[in-house]
């Protein structure tokens, strides 16, 4: 989830560097930071949508007992 947030967050500040603000800094032109900072955000955010799309791992849950054990595993649901 947080890199979903941070993709969101570099990519409003790239769009606010590109498209509202002009500075002058020497050796740096405010409308290629914008665009580099944007597409970094785009990265980071699909990045983060594939990281929490993935399917899960199975689980395992084994519980023991005086002289008994017991074991479920739980596959993740098919994806569509």
């Amino acid at each position: 989830m947080g890199a979903i947030v941070g993709g969101i967050i570099l990519f409003v500040l790239g769009a606010i560097s590109r498209f509202a603000l002009e500075f002058d800094l020497p050796g740096v032109d405010s409308a290629m930071l914008g665009t580099i900072l944007m597409v970094a955000g785009a990265v980071l955010f699909i990045v983060g949508l594939l990281l929490s799309l993935r399917s899960r791992k199975t689980v395992v849950n084994t519980q023991s007992a005086p002289g008994h054990t017991v074991s479920e595993r739980r596959d993740p649901p098919p994806t569509v």
